[in-house]
């Protein structure tokens, strides 16, 4: 079979995985009462929102782990590069699991701590990085457009940590309007989908066409109005997952541009907390960016279709200095 075609069989494959669960898994996430509490402080509009199921994460990762190990044993054979993606999006996955269970059934609002959360995501970034090392993947990094290229040596474990770390908590703070993740999240994948392609990473684009299918299959009931968040589950699984795809295809400085939705939506969060802690005063009337619109007057749907066209430009522009330029 034409490899073009597995990666388009993968994608549907996930999409019909995540369209087939979703229908099973969601009344019984309701009748677990695994319901979303929604913050005081947040937007008024949201308290409607509170009690419609969480944790379809679950569902998302379910999806990719039966689909991308299915075409590798059945089409290809199953990489490391596989192995050490599933590794983060499973392990972050886990970890966001914890933190709804805590948050949804124990019903402790926080969840995790912090130094909780971050121990953990420490622990899979290291994992990842010592299979980089054994996989004897280059810890050179290419400079966009150019034939430039940086050797941070031992410094590149830094690096993966900061990606994974950071791109995760990035994802888990840009969901937070309805279908938000999940759109952005197809755009940005689908692109890291083409330039692993274009650039000869196959295993890479295969695992990355079935992240696409899963969260295109999870919009179709998490668009507005939503039936099923993922809750931490799924977008700090897609946050770790994005950033591996990066590393893994040696694109590391393109995920700033592919991911530029998360990039700004995580820079709002950052600029108000300075803002208020020094001056006393809101650049925002909320953050992260995608309330202070809402809060602005947009309608929930206009603000979140205004992000996905410009993860679509953002997408486009990576694509284009990577695959057209080089």
């Amino acid at each position: 079979m034409m490899l073009e075609r597995v990666l388009l069989l993968t994608l549907i494959l996930s999409f019909v995985i995540t369209v087939i669960l979703s229908p099973i898994f969601i009344p019984f996430l309701r009748r677990l009462k695994f319901g979303q509490s929604i913050r005081e402080e947040g937007p008024k509009s949201h308290q409607k929102k509170s009690g419609t199921p969480t944790m379809g994460g679950l569902m998302i990762l379910l999806s990719i782990l039966v689909s991308s190990l299915f075409v590798s044993f059945q089409f290809l054979s199953l990489s490391m590069d596989v192995l050490l993606l599933l590794l983060v999006t499973i392990g972050f996955g886990v970890l966001g699991f914890i933190d709804d269970f805590i948050k949804v059934v124990m019903k402790r609002n926080l969840g995790l701590t912090s130094k909780q959360k971050l121990i953990g995501q420490l622990v899979v970034a290291v994992l990842f990085y010592l299979g980089l090392r054994n996989m004897g993947l280059s810890t050179e990094v290419t400079i966009p457009a150019t034939s430039l290229s940086i050797d941070f040596g031992w410094f590149y474990l830094p690096l993966v940590i900061v990606m994974l770390v950071g791109a995760s908590n990035a994802v888990n703070l840009t969901d937070g309007l309805d279908g938000l993740v999940a759109g952005t999240g197809a755009i940005a994948f689908g692109a890291f989908a083409i330039i692993a392609w274009a650039t000869n990473y196959f295993e890479v684009a295969i695992f990355s066409a079935a992240v696409v299918g899963a969260v295109l299959g999870f919009l179709v009931f998490n668009s507005h109005p939503a039936k099923v968040f993922m809750g931490d589950t799924g977008s700090l699984a897609l946050g770790g997952a994005i950033a591996a795809i990066a590393i893994m295809a040696k694109q590391e400085i393109l995920l700033i541009i592919i991911g530029g939705v998360f990039v700004i939506e995580t820079l709002s969060v950052i600029i108000q907390v300075i803002s208020f802690k020094t001056r006393g005063k809101r650049i925002f009337k909320m953050s992260p960016l995608h309330h202070h619109y809402e809060l602005s007057g947009w309608s929930e749907w206009r603000v979140v279709v205004t992000f996905w066209t410009v993860g679509l430009l953002f997408a486009m522009l990576a694509i284009y200095l990577e695959v057209w330029i080089t």
